[in-house]
């Protein structure tokens, strides 16, 4: 079989799945998305969901090896992978926890995340994002931001993650524009300016924050406000929030976002705002860099 792989690389999350089938040069033969999440699959479902997408490609008599990282590592994934402990290096294929599978094609093992005992921290798939970072950009030291539902903030310097937090910015962005009085104030729509400026006025007002928050339902039933103005100042406002408490990650230091649209572009405006100069990576590029760097260095620490 020609475009059979030499190796798979999956990045499995809570709401997708991600698979790139790999040739024995590092290039990408085939890519294919998919909506079976972590949180849609119980652990016998795991296997299934993989072969829909990868088993026309799997030669017989022989297995193809499938490092995959993220949510399926964790307590409620495929198997669950220890954490490595800060500070350390994203961890290596050798740390990774196999899988036992039905079918012999399948050679499946799971990278560990990252844990932080003090404040109490983990990560499962942003190792891989960091180990990308280190292989797109290997003398990078500052911080690394990953938006996303729970955004986080890495101290990276010397080839080590050296201490992270996590803000649950982006799940709370999602239950109040959802759940709470404001649906019925925001939708998708967008304005520059409101962003700006209320990131501006939770970073110097932080405490401010419930009312604030209730100011946009006011002003939209008693002076129209639009939708797409209250939907760029809940962002806002929630952003800002998030950057008075990360301060000491982002101050005075090299960040780099991990994403270049959506919402890893509003991060980047909110950050060049406070006089940095953010860089910008593509978040699913850095992420099979990661995969990538773990495959080949166990490959040719064992060849």
């Amino acid at each position: 079989m020609n475009d059979a792989p030499a190796w798979i690389a999956v990045d499995w999350g809570t709401s997708s799945l991600r698979v790139w089938l790999m040739d024995a040069q590092g290039g990408v033969i085939r890519r294919h998305d998919s909506d079976q999440g972590m949180s849609r699959l119980g652990r016998a479902d795991y296997e299934p969901a993989l072969l829909d997408l990868v088993g026309d490609a799997l030669p017989d008599g022989t297995s193809v090896p499938v490092l995959v990282c993220g949510m399926a590592g964790s307590r409620q994934g495929w198997a669950e992978a220890a954490y490595a402990a800060t500070p350390c290096k994203p961890p290596a294929l050798s740390q990774a926890t196999r899988v036992t599978t039905a079918d012999p094609r399948l050679d499946v093992r799971i990278l560990p995340g990252i844990k932080q005992d003090r404040p109490a921290d983990v990560m499962r798939g942003e190792e891989s994002q960091i180990a990308g970072v280190f292989a797109r950009h290997p003398d990078f030291d500052g911080v690394v931001c990953l938006p996303g539902t729970h955004c986080k903030w890495v101290q990276v310097s010397a080839g080590e993650v050296v201490s992270f937090r996590t803000f649950m910015t982006g799940e709370i962005f999602a239950l109040l524009s959802r759940h709470s009085v404001l649906r019925h104030s925001v939708d998708d729509g967008w304005d520059d300016d409101a962003f700006a400026e209320s990131v501006a006025h939770a970073l110097s007002r932080p405490a401010g924050l419930a009312a604030d928050l209730f100011t946009l339902r006011a002003e939209g039933l008693l002076h129209g406000l639009s939708p797409a103005n209250a939907h760029a100042r809940l962002s806002g406002l929630l952003i800002g929030l998030e950057l008075a408490g990360a301060r000491p990650y982002w101050l005075g230091q090299q960040v780099m976002v991990v994403g270049a649209t959506g919402i890893a572009r509003a991060y980047s405006n909110a950050l060049a705002a406070q006089g940095l100069s953010p860089l910008q990576t593509d978040a699913e590029d850095i992420t099979l860099a990661g995969l990538t760097a773990a495959f080949t260095a166990h490959r040719e620490t064992t060849s």
